[in-house]
């Protein structure tokens, strides 16, 4: 092993996790902030915790909405161009209607 080029191991570090536990472990850093460890994880405690550290679940939900809300306009302006294109074909016959009625005509 190379001398001088390895960080100092420090025996007793002490972390410190967001739910105020408190541990020692070895590290090459003499501090280590966590946010979930053995006493709060969902996995050990058997309760649901939602961690967002960084506002990911808000922002996600902000997303949803919008997109709930531009999905409602959407489907306003289907219905309104669905309308004006069965007005329009009960106001105009065409082509093929024209046709089959020239037929039917011709027939009699």
């Amino acid at each position: 092993m190379k001398q001088g080029i390895h960080p100092t191991w420090i025996e007793n570090a002490k972390v410190v996790c967001a739910c105020g536990s408190v541990f020692e472990t070895g590290s090459v850093l003499p501090s280590i902030r966590v946010d979930i460890c053995s006493k709060c994880h969902p996995l050990f405690t058997g309760q649901q915790k939602f961690v967002d550290i960084l506002g990911q679940v808000d922002k996600f939900k902000k997303f949803t909405e919008k997109a709930a809300v531009k999905g409602e306009e959407k489907r306003k302006i289907k219905e309104a161009r669905d309308a004006k294109v069965v007005i329009d074909k009960t106001e105009k016959p065409s082509l093929k209607d024209l046709l089959m009625q020239a037929r039917k005509s011709l027939r009699s």
